[in-house]
């Protein structure tokens, strides 16, 4: 016979048993997109109205460039699984399925297309 405890049974375990690693995983992005977009925001608004070379020299720079990467990326996954959360909250069926087959293809679409225009002006 197994004597379990209801907190034994449950640590570590929620509905899809991954819900706490899934909430760190938020918690610490959000905080690094907390640190970082200021910074990014800065760069692109002091890159508008300025001249094509001039842009093209400021994401070429490598500390500008890693930064680029580090927004699309760590952005667009804090987007995607956000959104897998919020339609699997409120969605059901095959509207659910449909939704996050859609964010996924849209957040992989955008994080590829942005890390290849930033590899195309960096490089």
């Amino acid at each position: 016979m197994h004597f379990i405890t209801p907190r034994k049974r449950a640590k570590g375990k929620g509905a899809a048993h991954a819900g706490t690693g899934h909430h760190w995983y938020m918690t610490v992005s959000g905080v690094g997109l907390a640190l970082i977009v200021p910074a990014f925001i800065y760069v692109v608004g002091s890159t508008l109205g300025r001249p094509r070379e001039e842009v093209l020299a400021t994401f070429s720079d490598p500390i500008i460039a890693i930064l680029t990467g580090l927004v699309l990326f760590v952005g667009l996954n804090h987007f995607r699984l956000g959104a897998h959360t919020l339609f699997e909250d409120y969605a059901r069926g095959v509207t659910r399925k449909a939704l996050i087959i859609a964010v996924d293809v849209l957040s992989y679409g955008l994080t590829a297309t942005g890390l290849f225009a930033l590899a195309k002006i960096a490089l």
